[in-house]
């Protein structure tokens, strides 16, 4: 049967639809290291991994790889969930449940690849103790329970050394699956069954490696082999019932190179779909996130029957929704491109959901299956980095992310645990997005934002560095909710995207052009600068900021421009080797004489990290200036506007002593920042313009993905 796919453009269609009558939207964020108790080193490195959720609905349990625990979370008020606490459960946890009041673990204990071990862990919740454990006689992944309670399933998935020989199979001992008795909520170690798996994929078939399970209302286990390319359906009575090649796919109009560009015009060989997380969606039908490993993954999807036959594959569909909201990663082109790794079904109401997460891409695609051979996809939800595992709670209307990637250092993202609810609320998100283009576009690291005259209901993006082979400006529609990009203008030099950009900054010219500021970096060779662009963005001039400036030069430079008559305004992020300390400065380049001066601005007092400016726009009477901190969640303390009197800025000659400008708090951004999509509070506010009615327009930059939740917020603050 040949799998029926959702276009691109039908994909987009479903996107920018009305308001659905119900979605998701998240209302809490939980950094995982809350559950870090006082005195521990919260420098250390944390995970939220495979999540599950207590039959009341109301306690979460995480595992935590790199600490070496299992997190519990209060979420009986869904909106503030509180920290429980973590357990140590001196091994590597896997996978938890709970069952009446214990939690049930999976354990890896092994020496090394060759010689693997694990147990099943029993933790009375009660008293945080081990109470029972379970010899698995391998290294266990997955952990499932059946729906009735009566036994629980475990993949022994013994993995390979990704660095022994080409890193592929055969590496043994051998995986397998336990089949193991619960009896009245206790683990019944001797009727512990091991059943074999070898002999049945033709790849690597003499050395399995289980890596997710599920089991379904008659007690069936649906098992995947990832690297064995292979699906093993167990039956009620231990034995092997069927299995199958994952098969493989052809993935067309995709990017395969990590090369700074988004380019998604590329037609695969066929690649092995690989998959990792499997869920049952009824008796006969299971679905798979086809994540790929060591030959494969075709970033989607696959709906099965049981009996192997293929009812639905995404294709490049999910893939091409997540570039409409800025969130591909292109530095995993090369890869996986989003990588779909987990994966979740229930029911809600009447409406039974699939949800589907992109670990590179940070995204969870909610799709509404009630034709398994035709999904809709109905949100992108946006998540922390790299969500790993999720559980539905249908009967509180509530989805959990686990969200496993932990940045742990100079303030950047750590390990979070989403909550999202279903509500008659409108859809959050996405803010903004490419969807309905003509041509498939992808977009992201908005780092500059400006309004032009007579330009009415537009504003216009420029990115930055992280893509470096497509330096874009973007046109905005802000008449519609989401905001739509409708046109893209790739910025050139002598016919040829535009090599050594940082677009920073982005101000009309007056001629139908605009103005850049470049931020430079002296170990990139990229020049500090403003460059000229005509209406087709061709480069028409550039100017490099003073040499008496550029002996004193660091990487962090011009961050935002504005044009005042005939002088350009350019504000420069943090300090110089030239500037007194707590000091930066905004330099004035007349283009009527062609000479550079500058006035001083004191930025907030800094506070931990680095604090600089990142916006200068013009309304009115004033210069708008944004500051920020490069912090996020609770430790960010500084993002806000202030502005200064255009009366004031009269700049003065490079080299003499600069005035110091009044400057006048205007807005803090933090808890816009909090309150938008209740998420954490994001690193980098960089863009700020006023639409044609005086709205003060603000965005921020996603770094393209890359150690970031890809997370673009884009909104109107209102009048000033």
């Amino acid at each position: 049967m040949t799998p029926r796919l959702l276009s691109a453009a039908s994909v987009f269609a479903l996107l920018a639809s009305p308001a659905l009558s119900e979605s998701f939207n998240r209302i809490a964020t939980f950094p995982v290291i809350a559950n870090m108790a006082d005195g521990e080193d919260k420098a250390r490195k944390s995970s939220a991994e495979i999540i599950s959720v207590s039959e009341d609905g109301n306690t979460l349990i995480y595992t935590d790889s790199p600490l070496g625990v299992v997190g519990l979370i209060d979420i009986t008020d869904a909106k503030a969930p509180k920290p429980l606490g973590n357990i140590d459960l001196n091994g590597e946890p896997t996978t938890a449940h709970i069952i009446a009041g214990k939690a049930f673990v999976g354990v890896n204990t092994s020496e090394s690849y060759t010689n693997p071990s694990g147990r099943l862990s029993v933790i009375d919740l009660a008293t945080a103790k081990e109470v029972a454990s379970c010899d698995l006689g391998g290294q266990p992944d997955s952990v499932a329970v059946a729906p009735d309670g009566s036994f629980l399933a475990v993949a022994i998935e013994n993995e390979r050394d990704e660095n022994a020989g080409d890193g592929g199979l055969p590496q043994m001992p051998a995986g397998y699956v336990v089949k193991l008795p619960l009896n009245g909520g206790e683990a019944d170690c001797t009727g512990l069954q091991k059943i074999d798996v070898t002999g049945l994929a033709a790849v690597g078939g003499e050395d399995p490696e289980p890596e997710f399970l599920d089991i379904n209302a008659a007690g069936e286990i649906v098992v995947t082999l990832q690297e064995n390319n292979h699906i093993v359906v167990i039956g009620a009575d231990g034995k092997v019932a069927s299995h199958f090649s994952a098969g493989e796919v052809v993935l067309e109009n995709v990017d395969v190179k990590t090369d700074g560009k988004l380019d998604f015009t590329t037609t695969t060989d066929p690649i092995p779909r690989e998959p990792d997380a499997v869920k049952w969606i009824d008796a006969e039908h299971f679905a798979t996130s086809n994540e790929g490993d060591w030959k494969g993954g075709s970033r989607g999807f696959t709906i099965w029957k049981k009996d192997g036959t293929v009812v639905y594959d995404s294709g490049n569909t999910l893939e091409h929704a997540i570039v409409g909201i800025g969130h591909y990663p292109e530095k995993r082109s090369k890869a996986k491109g989003v990588e779909i790794e987990g994966m979740e079904f229930a029911r809600f109401g009447d409406v039974p959901y699939l949800f589907v997460l992109s670990e590179r891409g940070s995204v969870v695609a909610v799709y509404d299956v009630t034709d398994l051979a035709a999904p809709k996809l109905v949100q992108l939800l946006p998540s922390g980095i790299s969500p790993e595992g999720a559980v539905a709670i249908p009967a509180r209307n509530l989805l959990v992310t686990a969200n496993e990637a932990d940045l742990g250092e100079d303030g950047a993202a750590r390990a979070h645990v989403m909550i999202y609810e279903l509500s008659d609320a409108a859809p959050a998100y996405p803010m903004l997005t490419s969807a309905g283009m003509e041509t498939l576009t992808g977009w992201g690291a908005l780092g500059a934002l400006a309004s032009v005259e007579g330009k009415d209901g537009r504003l216009f993006a420029a990115s930055d560095s992280v893509y470096a082979a497509m330096p874009s400006i973007y046109e905005i529609d802000i008449t519609q909710s989401p905001a739509k990009i409708i046109g893209q203008t790739i910025v050139t030099r002598g016919g040829q995207p535009a090599q050594k950009l940082d677009i920073e900054g982005l101000t009309p010219d007056g001629e139908g052009g605009f103005w850049l500021a470049n931020e430079g970096n002296a170990e990139k060779l990229v020049p500090h600068a403003i460059l000229q662009v005509n209406d087709k963005g061709q480069i028409t001039e550039e100017i490099s900021l003073p040499v008496e400036l550029l002996a004193h030069q660091t990487r962090f430079g011009a961050e935002g421009i504005a044009k005042v008559g005939n002088v350009l305004w350019v504000a420069m992020q943090r300090e110089w080797g030239d500037d007194p300390k707590g000091q930066v400065k905004l330099l004035a380049y007349d283009l009527d004489t062609k000479e550079w001066g500058a006035v001083a601005y004191k930025p907030e007092p800094k506070g931990e990290g680095w604090l600089g400016l990142s916006e200068l726009t013009v309304q009115g009477d004033y210069a708008y200036i944004i500051e920020r901190d490069n912090l996020i969640g609770d430790a960010a303390l500084v993002k806000k506007i202030f502005r200064v009197k255009l009366a004031d800025l009269k700049p003065v000659k490079l080299g003499e002593t600069l005035p110091v400008v009044a400057k006048e708090e205007v807005l803090d951004l933090i808890p816009a920042l909090k309150s938008l999509t209740n998420g954490y509070v994001v690193d980098k506010v960089e863009g700020l313009a006023f639409d044609n009615e005086g709205n003060a327009w603000i965005v921020t930059d996603n770094d393209g993905v890359d150690d970031s939740s890809g997370e673009t917020l884009f909104w109107n603050a209102g009048k000033f």
